[in-house]
């Protein structure tokens, strides 16, 4: 791993200036750059060599400088930087670039008929016709493209004192079938006609363009930072060596929503890279000129971020003058005066909870379960793949067949060791779907027989719900007890719902008796939801289903690390500091509001008199706010450490401080 310090407080600036546009640059001035970075307590900002309308901006004999812009803008800008401390990486487009794919059709990635891969564009539109948003065509790191983007590398890295580089749209494609990407398969013995072998030759050809950049890069500025944007996913890992950090493009505005972040966040906390998030300043995404997201959203998000560990970027756009926006970093310098007083207390340590979560590689049941348990409040890590599974009490496994045997082995000699199991659905079964692979006391009869049924919920985990039968989506797993104890029943509707037999708008109602098979059930340690409630919350949201998945966890994980009473718009999340003696536990509460196709936050309400209590095995000796420095009574009972925090608004850091 590279020797560099990743700062705590960027700005993702983007420019992608169009030709159209006359006067590029014209309004840049060093003061008052350097004034709006002063105003945002902005640490590092990444500014542009070249975008995806094709052009550079600086004096480049590799690439095209942009045809109004008459000086070295990049390297004003870095010079800037440099001069009060500010860090300055550089962005370079890779998979969009409109004038290369326009003068190189032979650079653009290729289906497997051979037309042109692109994002919204129409090839029949007149040149008059309205564009969509966020329209390009993809190009492919390959033969003449890989060479311009290495050598145009190459020369920024000749020119300037290069903090980073920062390349954009990585590896957007599973496969290209462009004449270069082609002549490649055929040298190399892959069969274009047969889609593994063209997935394999395409992650092959970007692991070698991505290793030729690093190559250009860290051998002149061994410190610089290197990204790939587009190789930081949830799921899957084939780039992730070529990064020396991750950065997790999260918009929440639009995105995906405010609860897409912390799952993501907690995969990568386990990398042994730094991890920087990013949301952006604008009301929609990226390309939107003149939008402002309010100074209480940018608090929330950056001392979430923080609260999760990871540093904070938040994304701008240059005016094509080259004048920063004041009122931009004035907003954005209200959320990062109040990161620099938190940050030491949420970065470079590491999660502490002892609920695992299993990530199944299917989207609804992950984040649906993620989502469950942000809003019950309930911390938790996610288990990466060949992990040890000591460091937890529990272990959750989603509802989507993702298992193979060695790992079902791990988690049933877990369960047989003492530690807790709760498990969703073709969670248990093996990836064919045809026998239970993890032991949860009853025996596969097979999928349900009926699009969706009913819950009727026993005594042990029914408080808060209620005893009549209620909906479930979908239908559950019929099983057979074999050791097992049935907590909940399942009530089978009359018949599935046709054109022949229907009752009513929707659902058929249920019938009167219980069907022969269970709906959650419980060996030992070993929960069992025989529906994918995961999947279903993801979906339709029923807050029944919630507080079922809670109260089955609360009976499995009767000691977590960190216990905390919110509403379920509040998040939590508990981080270790070793070096520093101290636990430190962030409460968050921002509600979240639909408007229009936006996520707002809006109303910052405070909320009085939360209770948290520890149970880590260090005894803790004291507990102070943060950043207030105000010191909390502590009780300790039962080995545990209990506290009361009396009021705080969007965010609170709790220290727990020990010998």
């Amino acid at each position: 791993m590279n020797n560099f310090s990743l700062p705590s407080r960027q700005v993702h600036l983007d420019f992608h200036t169009s030709e159209h546009i006359a006067g590029i640059g014209a309004r840049f001035s060093r003061r008052q750059f350097q004034q709006a970075l002063k105003l945002g307590h902005v640490n590092s900002i990444t500014v542009f060599a070249k975008c995806h309308h094709g052009w550079s901006y600086y004096s480049t004999k590799v690439g095209r400088r942009h045809p109004h812009l008459k000086f070295d803008l990049l390297g004003e800008q870095i010079r800037a930087c440099h001069a009060i401390g500010v860090r300055a990486p550089i962005y370079m487009t890779v998979g969009w670039s409109a004038r290369d794919a326009a003068t190189h059709p032979d650079w653009v990635v290729r289906d497997a008929q051979g037309n042109p891969v692109q994002a919204n564009l129409d090839p029949k539109a007149k040149p008059g016709d309205k564009r969509p948003v966020c329209s390009w065509t993809f190009l492919c790191p390959s033969g003449g493209y890989r060479d311009l983007i290495v050598r145009q590398t190459a020369e920024i890295c000749r020119r300037y004192d290069v903090d980073g580089i920062f390349y954009d749209i990585n590896a957007t494609h599973a496969t290209c079938y462009c004449r270069n990407c082609l002549a490649g398969m055929k040298k190399e013995g892959f069969n274009p006609r047969h889609e593994p072998d063209a997935r394999a030759y395409n992650r092959q050809m970007w692991k070698r363009f991505m290793a030729a950049c690093r190559e250009v890069i860290l051998t002149p500025h061994p410190a610089a930072t290197v990204f790939f944007n587009g190789t930081a996913h949830l799921y899957g890992d084939d780039f992730h060596a070529m990064n020396t950090h991750f950065e997790l493009e999260d918009l929440p505005t639009m995105w995906g929503g405010y609860n897409k972040f912390p799952i993501r966040s907690r995969k990568f906390a386990r990398q042994s890279k730094p991890t920087l998030a990013m949301s952006g300043k604008f009301h929609t995404v990226w390309g939107e000129f003149g939008g402002f997201k309010h100074p209480d959203a940018l608090h929330y998000e950056t001392a979430s971020m923080i609260a999760f560990g990871a540093r904070c970027s938040i994304g701008d756009q240059l005016h094509p003058s080259g004048e920063m926006d004041l009122e931009t970093y004035r907003w954005l310098g209200q959320a990062y005066g109040y990161v620099k007083q938190i940050e030491a207390y949420g970065l470079d340590g590491q999660p502490a909870s002892n609920l695992g979560l299993w990530l199944s590689g299917s989207q609804p049941h992950d984040e649906g379960l993620a989502n469950i348990l942000l809003e019950g409040q309930q911390d938790f890590e996610v288990v990466l793949p060949g992990s040890g599974l000591s460091r937890y009490a529990t272990v959750i496994v989603p509802g989507a067949a993702c298992l193979d045997e060695t790992s079902a082995n791990a988690l049933n000699a877990f369960a047989r060791k003492g530690g807790s199991l709760v498990v969703f659905g073709e969670g248990a079964l093996n990836r064919e779907k045809h026998r239970f692979l993890l032991e949860v006391g009853a025996d596969y009869l097979g999928p349900a027989r009926y699009e969706n049924d009913y819950l009727v919920v026993g005594p042990g985990l029914r408080a808060g719900l209620v005893s009549s039968p209620f909906l479930c989506y979908s239908g559950a797993l019929r099983t057979r007890l074999r050791g097992a104890t049935a907590l909940a029943a399942i009530r089978e509707p009359y018949f599935n719902r046709t054109y022949a037999r229907y009752c009513s708008h929707q659902n058929t109602p249920y019938r009167l008796t219980d069907a022969a098979h269970p709906g959650i059930l419980k060996k030992g340690s070993v929960l069992f939801f025989a529906h994918a409630l995961d999947a279903l919350y993801a979906v339709h949201g029923a807050r029944l289903h919630r507080d079922l998945v809670l109260n089955g966890l609360r009976l499995m994980h009767r000691r977590p690390t960190l216990s905390v009473e919110m509403p379920s718009c509040g998040r939590v999340s508990l981080v270790h500091q070793p070096r520093q003696n101290r636990y430190v536990a962030h409460v968050l509460y921002a509600p979240a509001l639909q408007r229009g196709r936006c996520q707002v936050i809006e109303d910052l309400v405070p909320l009085r008199n939360v209770p948290i209590t520890l149970r880590v095995p260090e005894k803790i000796r004291r507990v102070r706010l943060v950043p207030q420095n105000r010191p909390l009574p502590l009780k300790r009972r039962g080995g545990q450490a209990e506290v009361v925090v009396p009021e705080f608004r969007c965010h609170q850091a709790v220290v727990f401080e020990y010998a």
